[in-house]
C-alpha cells in the first residue's frame, strides 16, 4: 500500500456514508449477506463500506446504493452547477475586455 494519508474530514465523511448505507440497509430489514448478494460483492466488503474504510473502491460504493436504490442520490455530488468556487475562478479567467468584430477584407470578391 502507498504512503497516502487519508485527511481526518474525508475520513469522517467516509464513515459517515457507511453509517448511512448501514442504516438504509437496516431500514429495508436486510442483513449484510442480502445487501451484499443483491449487490454482487463479498461481505467482507460491504462490511468495510459500512465501517467507512477509505480502501473500499468507489465502485462498490455506487453498486451498493444502486442495490438500495438509492444511486439518485448520487446526482448532486460534485454537480458542476453547484461548485461555486470552480465557477468563480472560470469566471476571473475570461476576457474582461470584448474586442470589436474585425472587418473582413474582401480582396478577392469579385
Amino acid at each position: 500500500m502507498s504512503n497516502f494519508t487519508i485527511p481526518l474530514h474525508v475520513s469522517g465523511r467516509a464513515a459517515q456514508l457507511g453509517q448511512r448505507i448501514r442504516i438504509a440497509r437496516i431500514r429495508r430489514g436486510w442483513s449484510v449477506v442480502d445487501l451484499a448478494s443483491k449487490a454482487g460483492i463479498n461481505r467482507n466488503t460491504l462490511t468495510a463500506l459500512e465501517l467507512g474504510k477509505p480502501g473500499t473502491a468507489i465502485g462498490v460504493c455506487f453498486t451498493v446504493l444502486w442495490a438500495l436504490g438509492l444511486e439518485k442520490s448520487l446526482d448532486a455530488v460534485a454537480d458542476p452547477d453547484t461548485d461555486v468556487h470552480g465557477k468563480a475562478l472560470e469566471a476571473s479567467r475570461r476576457p474582461t475586455r470584448v474586442g470589436k468584430p474585425r472587418k473582413i477584407s474582401n480582396d478577392y470578391d469579385f
